[in-house]
């Protein structure tokens, strides 16, 4: 029996609660392994999640008590988008109830979606979430877009019941004394407040509030590239301070694709883990193991 939820005229398939989110700052952990990119490829989620041992073949959590973070950038350039996020919730639950944890971030491909800037989104990705929102009669923004776009469009926009999914995450966030974000933390971000930054774009995600200024600019944390670009001594200067102000020992990156797999600079203080693992680009396995102050690729 399928239970439907209404929502301002939009129905939809009840989703399973994952964990509320999380705070900005965690203590350390034993085990960490960082996941990049996805980009709406199931197939290739699923291969990465099995050689690493966090799956098994019938797709359940078997990794205890093991962290996995994953950097942002589930959504757009592939065509699984709707079944990649089940798992993904699904496997929060499960490490919840196992004593382990997977934290999702939101990368700009999530906060894309959410501002409606669907540019990325594959013929497939549209077609996709026709059947994850059944439509009542459209509201005067959802007759902006095509037909074949609204259910998307509902499904995303602030307030929306996939983006009260994206609401439950972080955008940044420091397990020990390693930091997390999809694109990096420079100074100014320091400056607002990363709890703060959090709390905003949540409470935007939520239909709660504006979007905080600055969030969708190229100086963005989701959106920077100052660290995974061929970082230049400026740039790690910067990396420096950020580090040095947090407390933290290194930030780990996603959102540009490292041509020669998993790589890290500014004297292994910034690793970008960005493998390539969808098949739009090239379906590389990598991820990156934190143990203490052992880091390590797998995969590559």
């Amino acid at each position: 029996t399928v239970v439907l939820i209404l929502i301002l005229g939009i129905s939809i398939p009840a989703l399973a609660t994952a964990p509320d989110a999380p705070p900005t700052f965690l203590p350390a952990v034993e085990r960490i392994i960082a996941i990049g990119d996805l980009h709406g490829d199931l197939d290739a989620t699923r291969k990465v999640l099995l050689n690493v041992g966090i799956i098994d073949q019938h797709d359940s959590w078997i990794a205890g008590k093991l962290v996995v973070v994953q950097t942002g950038d589930q959504l757009d350039r592939g065509d699984q988008e709707q079944e990649l996020l089940e798992l993904l919730n699904k496997l929060q639950i499960e490490a919840d109830q196992q004593g382990g944890a997977v934290y999702l971030l939101n990368g700009n491909h999530e906060l894309m979606n959410a501002r409606l800037d669907l540019r990325y989104v594959t013929p497939g990705g549209f077609a996709d979430f026709e059947s994850a929102v059944e439509m009542g009669k459209p509201d005067s923004l959802l007759l902006t877009f095509d037909s074949e776009k609204r259910s998307r469009v509902a499904a995303f926009r602030p307030g929306g019941p996939y983006a009260l999914q994206l609401a439950q995450r972080n955008t940044i966030m420091m397990i020990g004394d390693n930091l997390f974000v999809h694109g990096g933390v420079l100074p100014e971000h320091l400056d607002f407040g990363l709890e703060e930054l959090n709390r905003q774009i949540q409470r935007w995600l939520s239909g709660d509030g504006p979007a905080p200024e600055g969030i969708h600019t190229r100086t963005s944390p989701t959106w920077t590239r100052t660290y995974s670009d061929n970082p230049d001594t400026d740039s790690c200067i910067k990396l420096q301070e950020v580090l040095t102000r947090l407390g933290a020992a290194r930030m780990i990156v996603g959102h540009t694709v490292q041509e020669n797999g998993i790589a890290a600079y500014c004297d292994q203080k910034v690793w970008c883990i960005d493998s390539g693992i969808s098949q739009y680009y090239g379906g590389a396995t990598a991820v990156l193991e934190i143990v203490g102050q052992q880091v390590r690729v797998l995969g590559q």
